[in-house]
């Protein structure tokens, strides 16, 4: 079988390899010429994929920057972003420009499934008509699914052969085709009856997500008032062993899907006259917590006779979460911005991102980062960085993070 992937990012890539090492026929296809270049040298850009393994898998990979070569598989998956306007309404700019890329070279018989995360109707009310224009008829002529991606950059235990993989198809023929085709790299196949029930699932998994950290942040403001350690509070009701589930405070949500994806159902939901006010209430908490984060820090440095203008201050951690170096939507760029706003000397450490073009920033090492700094900030907590020694150099540790719940609490001060 020949497999088209269409977007070759942190979701794309992994699935060209993974049907690559299934023994499939894979054409890639990114409109980025450096990402085709990569692969084609056998340098992987995703921390998921090592470049051995890429290099291993390349012999059943070929990769364009056009779409072309589609016509000669029998299946194409689309991986391409779905991000939010400045207006926070959804950007299907590049999904539609890949749909009509498709629609020009699409065959009979071929299966099109979409990936990208997006709001109910997407696949059977923007895509359909678009890739109908080939003069093919969806269900008829191709077959037609969604299956959300899954992915979460940087976990091992959870993989795309061992996360349950969703799939719904425009009519049972469609499915399960997708079905068969998911087989080869998934162990577990769970078919629900339409795309729209698929397109809902993923936004309901990360919206659950999404509306927990805003409860949590919004106690963790609440108990900062109340001289109450959230994270003491979390770890005492963590205890209970039914009818809780733990999530933890921090600086705000980044990456691809959270802070994106509860915007997607929002816009969705005023075409049905119908507000969603729980979910976008959790987004507006989400998006004051990096506020909150500057107000702690002009509070610390206060207690110690300093104003925000001039202080010398490195924030450990850029990337949106432990061990990634993925910065898209990352609270630490609002943190870095709000700060230098109000005059601060930033630096910062960042062992997975080496540099922040935009803001003319790059990594220090960490002893670099921290000789004479008035106050450390812990935004992101990678593992492997002493952050002791953050408690050892700056004459203030603001921990966003609770990393330093058990250490002396002499100079530090959480969220």
């Amino acid at each position: 079988m020949a497999v088209g992937v269409i977007g070759l990012g942190y979701v794309g890539l992994p699935l060209a390899v993974s049907f690559a090492e299934a023994g499939e026929h894979v054409v890639a296809v990114d409109v980025d010429e450096a990402k085709i270049a990569a692969i084609e040298a056998g340098d992987s850009y995703i921390g998921d994929i090592t470049s051995e393994r890429l290099r291993a898998a390349l012999p059943n990979i070929e990769a364009w920057s056009h779409y072309a070569p589609l016509a000669r598989t029998d299946a194409v998956l689309i991986c391409v972003p779905t991000p939010l306007t400045a207006n926070r309404e959804p950007d299907l700019g590049p999904l539609l420009d890949a749909t009509h890329g498709l629609a020009d070279v699409l065959q009979a018989g071929q299966l099109v499934v979409l990936e990208s995360t997006t709001y109910p109707g997407t696949t059977r009310e923007r895509m359909q008509p678009i890739l109908e224009e080939s003069g093919l008829a969806a269900g008829r002529d191709f077959h037609l699914a969604f299956s959300p991606e899954r992915v979460d950059p940087g976990r091992t235990d959870f993989t795309l052969r061992n996360t349950p993989k969703v799939v719904g198809g425009l009519t049972e023929a469609c499915a399960d085709r997708a079905r068969a085709l998911y087989e080869l790299v998934c162990d577990e196949i769970v078919m629900v009856s339409s795309p729209e029930a698929a397109e809902l699932t993923k936004l309901l998994e990360n919206i659950f997500r999404s509306v927990n950290i805003a409860l949590v942040n919004e106690l963790a403001m609440l108990t900062d008032r109340m001289g109450i350690d959230i994270w003491e509070v979390v770890d005492a009701a963590a205890t209970k062993p039914y009818g809780f589930m733990r999530f933890e405070p921090g600086p705000g949500m980044g990456g691809h899907c959270l802070p994106v994806d509860p915007f997607y159902l929002s816009w969705r939901a005023r075409e049905f006259d119908m507000a969603t006010e729980f979910i976008e209430l959790a987004g507006k908490v989400n998006q004051q917590m990096p506020y909150h984060c500057v107000m702690k820090v002009e509070r610390a440095l206060n207690d110690v006779g300093l104003a925000v203008k001039g202080a010398r201050i490195a924030i450990l951690g850029v990337s949106y979460k432990p061990g990634v170096g993925d910065v898209r939507e990352s609270p630490a760029l609002k943190i870095i911005t709000l700060l230098r706003a109000l005059g601060a000397d930033l630096r910062y450490h960042d062992p997975h991102v080496p540099a922040l073009p935009d803001y003319d920033l790059q990594s220090a090492p960490l002893a670099d980062a921290l000789r004479d700094v008035d106050l450390a900030l812990i935004v992101t907590a990678h593992p492997g960085v002493d952050h002791e020694l953050a408690s050892e150099s700056a004459r203030v540790v603001l921990d966003l993070r609770g990393v330093t719940r058990g250490a002396p609490q002499v100079n530090t001060v959480r969220l």
